[in-house]
């Protein structure tokens, strides 16, 4: 296939919503095999429409990932120049959102590699961990501040596995299965890693907790 990519992707607005392969109808999945193969042939605008049903959830999963914006739309250019790239080797009976997400998922380390990590790179939307966390203090919004940017930091430092274990398992909804073909592991992998992942982050809730009360 050609490498030129027949559309831009850098305009793409950032959703915060789960969208979750698979949940397509039979008539729908058949119009995305055809334009999967057209596409493949080198049809242009077969591939654009592809982008377009799929952007959305590319950005999603690389927004949380990387967790700013910049970095999401650098990060959806360079899936859809691979998939652009690679798509002559997808395989029919494969999930095609899954190997979507697999690439994804791939050109996230890339770009975690590349860049210096520092606490603030990460701003995973936290406000579904919040149950992690008691109810003290709700009334107070700086303290609320303050533990949502705990959360969010202790979903950054937690190990490169872990993290991308638990955005695709407890952000995107995916199942455990299917994060495990994702991440090329076993299902039990995946559930060691997001009990961990998740210990962790209640680890981290309590200390500041604690903190927040001796501070009281």
């Amino acid at each position: 296939m050609k490498t030129d990519m027949p559309v831009k992707v850098g305009e793409i607005p950032l959703m915060t919503e789960n969208l979750l392969p698979g949940n397509s109808t039979g008539e729908h999945d058949a119009t995305l095999e055809l334009l999967i193969k057209r596409a493949a042939s080198g049809d242009a605008a077969a591939f654009e429409q592809i982008m377009i049903n799929s952007q959305q959830r590319v950005t999603s999963l690389t927004w949380r990932i990387l967790g700013n914006q910049e970095d999401a739309r650098d990060a959806t250019q360079e899936v859809f120049l691979r998939v652009y790239k690679y798509l002559d080797r997808y395989k029919p009976e494969q999930d095609f959102f899954g190997w979507l997400y697999r690439i994804t998922v791939n050109v996230c380390r890339d770009f975690e590699r590349k860049r210096r990590r520092t606490e603030d790179q990460l701003t995973v939307a936290a406000g579904e961990f919040q149950d992690v966390v008691t109810s003290e203090n709700q009334e107070d919004e700086a303290y609320l501040t303050q533990r949502r940017e705990m959360i969010k930091r202790a979903i950054a430092d937690l190990p490169e596995k872990e993290r991308m274990s638990l955005v695709l398992r407890d952000l995107e909804g995916l199942s455990t299965e299917e994060v495990a073909s994702i991440m090329n592991t076993r299902p039990a992998t995946i559930r060691v890693q997001i009990s961990s992942a998740r210990a962790k982050i209640k680890r981290s809730c309590d200390r500041f907790l604690r903190r927040g009360r001796r501070e009281a």
